[in-house]
């Protein structure tokens, strides 16, 4: 009797675990943890001008909330910290850039798992004081003649080889040691201009200086994407995608806005379809 018994516990307990095993292992996984993605960079990451403006960042950064990395994030599904700010140079990102505003590589850590970026077009004020001199050159010659090149020659881009690169060398290095399990991506910057033909009545710069400005900018392309490729970060050439998406072209085709016929108070600075576009490039780079 009591060996019936025990043989009846066995097969009792055999047929118990297999009723409850199934149950075990229908029960469903927990989600995974959202990507931990982190955005730094200068107003064409900020998008500044931009409607509507990011209520959470600080005023001077000008941030939107339609900037690319908030399209990316909404894309993936990820966990953003955003701390582009409009008017960062690469030296932004050790140092504070405003009084209350941290450094950005502090935004950066040893889960980080994504990194955008643009930078690079604020050092030594290259690029804005280009745009800047070569506007004020060709309002002096009523659009004609090639009065900002005469005047600079190849100063701007003299100073885009020697001192731009080895900041971004120097920038992205530093993002990876603080981000070393991260995928570090950075954006070329958009074409301004088109390569030959300028437009005077939205961008006072003369004839014959806007293939002298699109030189200026394909070589402060070219030297992030060298630097880019020396410290082992991804790199999105924007070059092909946004050629015919210039500044001179109508709204709804132009990525970025004119000085003047603009719709964004912030000039020479991607709207919120070129924001789009730059997050779709990179998006198609990330295969994600």
């Amino acid at each position: 009797m009591r060996r019936l018994a025990a043989c009846v516990l066995a097969v009792a307990a055999v047929l118990l675990s297999l009723l409850v095993a199934p149950a075990a292992q229908a029960k469903p996984k927990a989600p995974p943890a959202p990507l931990q993605y982190v955005a730094l960079g200068d107003s064409y990451s900020a998008a500044s001008g931009v409607l509507p403006p990011d209520p959470l960042a600080p005023p001077q950064c000008l941030r939107s909330i339609l900037n690319y990395p908030n399209v990316i994030a909404a894309e993936l599904g990820a966990q953003l910290t955003d701390v582009t700010c409009g008017g960062a140079d690469t030296g932004d990102f050790a140092a504070s850039q405003y009084d209350g505003v941290a450094p950005q590589l502090d935004a950066l850590s040893r889960t980080t798992q994504l990194v955008t970026m643009t930078i690079g077009g604020n050092d030594s004020g290259v690029f804005i004081n280009s745009i800047v001199s070569c506007g004020v050159a060709g309002l002096s010659t009523l659009g004609q003649g090639n009065p900002c090149q005469q005047k600079y020659g190849t100063s701007f881009e003299d100073t885009v080889r020697t001192t731009t690169y080895p900041a971004l060398v120097q920038a992205l290095t530093d993002v990876r040691k603080r981000a070393p399990k991260a995928e570090v991506v950075i954006l070329g910057y958009p074409w301004i201009l088109p390569a030959e033909k300028g437009c005077f009545d939205k961008l006072p710069v003369a004839e014959g200086d806007v293939p002298y400005l699109r030189s200026l900018q394909a070589t402060l392309n070219e030297v992030i994407e060298k630097a880019a490729a020396q410290t082992g970060v991804t790199f999105v050439d924007l070059s092909e995608a946004s050629e015919g998406h210039d500044a001179c072209q109508e709204i709804g085709v132009r990525w970025i806005e004119p000085v003047l016929q603009t719709t964004n108070p912030v000039i020479v600075h991607p709207n919120a379809l070129g924001e789009a576009e730059m997050a779709a490039q990179t998006m198609a780079v990330l295969d994600r």
